[in-house]
């Protein structure tokens, strides 16, 4: 009887050291802590480690290199090379800084990456040549599959992916799945996926909208042949059983890793899955640290450098009162991307509730606490029916209990979506959250004047919502009058650097009521 352990990250977004760069103050996360867990499970077996994808980008670390030393390789690299990982799978966010990058940390990896079913338009083959790999330990032959959520063309530059064709993941497990039985005969076969569940595990009732975004719980359904499925991309800690395939998915930003381990006996005896969470207690791994040390003292200074100060209160102590009610912030950041884009109406959301604002002295470090994805910015040609689409689309955001308004919960769960509540401007609108859902919209007014629902406008989103990202499906397909390829935080910095001093306004531009 054999025992091997593998070993999993996913959505690890940059973050090496348990540091939460807003405030500097130590958090329970990070691969210089899960690295210290990685030597404990390896000292009991023979371990495989898999990365499910969305490594190089997602904190100020990555961005700071990305964007200030982007001849340089990724440091994510060197740590996943330290760590000897042997496979990488690709997540949809290895795209944001564009192929160049990511071709160049593909090839200063000492390891793999993975995705069977991105295809290079031109070779016709998967993406990076490498759809699956065989690893022999311990005398057992594991086959490893790579995928990743196909959805990402409705996310990303399309200068990122150009050349690219993403297949239907499911279809291509299928696929896969069967030939490398065939053809490789593999003791174990694992899939790694870079998507996540659209059901409840245990009930099978659907949890969102279906999208292709997430297939996992189709592919262990439809795909036969699988022993275990890798998830990721949802931020989920997840271990459980599906129609015989055990499934795992091991959280974000380093606060945990998955351990599967395997009893072997000619066949497999029993398959076991266990997270094991970064805590107080868990130390961090002293050589990953003292190999960063250069490159976070870079990032620190870069976070620190004060940009503009502000003359007044921007700050941010309730993310709830900001979506009922407005804030100067999110006016800030409305009106600068109205500026930018020569229109008159503009959206935008408070992207997760850790959100500061900005504070008297403005630094870099509040640019990327706040704005935390690496979003351009696009110009639509949108009718007015689609403004109130996509109005009735964010009210669904709230319902009433108890004669107060909340959150809806399938805006908590599987996992939090607050990026997916727009707030406009540029238009008046009220929200009535006791109608029903579609109904809500009561006002709405363009110029003082009703606004006329066959009217075309052109309004400026980010590009993952100009993509229809969020179900905004009014917005899929629409003609782009102008492509601003220009990095958020970068736009905010270079407005900001022009500025002595911010001045908030506070006007109100919507109205939510019960």
């Amino acid at each position: 009887m054999k025992t091997v352990s593998i070993g999993v990250t996913s959505d690890v977004h940059g973050y090496i050291m348990p540091t939460n760069y807003r405030n500097n103050q130590e958090t329970q996360m990070g691969l210089a802590k899960t690295a210290s867990i990685l030597k404990e499970i390896r000292r009991k077996y023979d371990t495989i480690l898999i990365d499910n994808g969305d490594f190089i980008q997602g904190s100020p670390f990555t961005y700071y290199f990305a964007k200030k030393q982007p001849d340089q390789p990724s440091p994510m690299i060197n740590i996943a090379n330290q760590l000897n990982y042997d496979l990488a799978v690709i997540g949809n966010h290895e795209f944001n800084y564009g192929l160049h990058y990511l071709q160049e940390a593909v090839e200063v990896s000492d390891f793999p990456w993975l995705s069977a079913n991105i295809i290079d338009k031109k070779t016709k083959q998967p993406f990076l040549g490498k759809p699956y790999i065989i690893k022999k330990i311990a005398g057992i032959r594991f086959a490893i599959l790579g995928l990743t959520t196909h959805y990402i063309p409705n996310w990303e530059d399309p200068n990122h992916i150009e050349d690219l064709t993403f297949e239907d993941a499911c279809q291509s497990a299928k696929k896969w799945v069967a030939k490398i039985r065939e053809t490789e005969a593999p003791d174990v076969m694992i899939v790694s996926y870079h998507g996540g569940l659209e059901r409840d595990p245990k009930t099978g009732e659907p949890t969102e909208d279906f999208t292709g975004e997430n297939q996992g719980y189709q592919i262990c359904q439809e795909v036969e042949g699988i022993d275990i499925l890798i998830t990721g991309h949802q931020h989920r800690f997840l271990t459980e059983q599906i129609n015989g395939v055990t499934v795992v998915q091991p959280g974000n930003n380093g606060q945990a890793i998955a351990e599967i381990t395997l009893t072997i006996d000619q066949r497999i005896q029993s398959i076991t899955s266990t997270l094991h969470y970064v805590d107080e207690q868990t130390e961090i791994d002293r050589q990953v640290e003292n190999s960063i040390v250069e490159d976070e003292r870079a990032v620190q200074a870069f976070l620190d450098q004060t940009i503009t100060t502000v003359k007044g209160d921007m700050e941010i102590c309730d993310p709830m009162k900001v979506r009922l009610n407005g804030h100067p912030f999110i006016n800030y950041i409305n009106q600068l991307q109205m500026n930018i884009a020569e229109v008159d109406i503009s959206c935008t959301a408070l992207f997760h509730d850790q959100s500061p604002g900005f504070p008297k002295q403005v630094t870099m470090r509040d640019i990327v606490s706040n704005y935390i994805y690496p979003n351009t910015l696009k110009v639509l040609k949108i009718t007015g029916h689609d403004i109130k689409e996509a109005l009735e689309k964010s009210a669904s955001y709230f319902q009433l209990e108890n004669k107060e308004i909340v959150i809806n919960p399938s805006y908590l769960e599987p996992k939090p979506q607050p990026y997916n509540y727009d707030m406009w401007q540029g238009i008046y609108y009220e929200v009535k959250v006791s109608n029903p859902i579609g109904e809500r919209v009561i006002t709405l007014e363009y110029q003082g004047q009703p606004l006329e629902l066959s009217q075309e406008f052109q309004v400026v989103m980010n590009n993952y919502r100009a993509s229809g990202g969020g179900d905004y499906h009014m917005f899929k397909n629409k003609e782009v009058v102008k492509d601003i390829p220009i990095d958020m935080t970068e736009l905010i910095a270079d407005d900001l650097l022009k500025r002595n001093e911010l001045i908030p306004k506070s006007n109100s531009h919507f109205r939510i009521i019960e």
